[in-house]
């Protein structure tokens, strides 16, 4: 094996209830719901997951919604918009826990 991740498991997502089937039925369901039309379409939801998917560095998850974006007619411009704006959070996230690490400083200087 070339990676930790072999993009063949991807196919296999939907075995994950072989173990516990019915801890998988309802994850499958609630997925479902979410991503279904509601006040977010199915693209704006799909551009969602490809940031978040890049956020939470899942290449699973980052081919599958490459793909699904794609299909839902995404720009690359989009694509790319929507992982730099994951980019910036996590970034931002990582900075603003940084005024802690100066409070504790402050604290034990004093």
């Amino acid at each position: 094996m070339d990676t930790y991740y072999n993009p063949a498991d991807l196919k296999k997502f939907g075995n994950i209830g072989e173990f516990q089937p019915e801890f998988a039925e309802k994850f499958f369901s609630y997925y479902g719901a979410v991503f279904a039309e509601g006040a977010l379409t199915a693209r704006e939801k799909s551009l969602i997951a490809l940031a978040v998917a890049h956020a939470v560095q899942c290449p699973y998850c980052i081919d599958a919604y490459t793909s699904d974006t794609l299909e839902k007619g995404c720009t690359e411009p989009e694509m790319m918009e929507a992982v730099h704006v994951a980019a910036a959070i996590r970034g931002g996230a990582t900075l603003v826990h940084g005024v802690q690490m100066m409070n504790k400083v402050k604290d034990l200087s004093m």
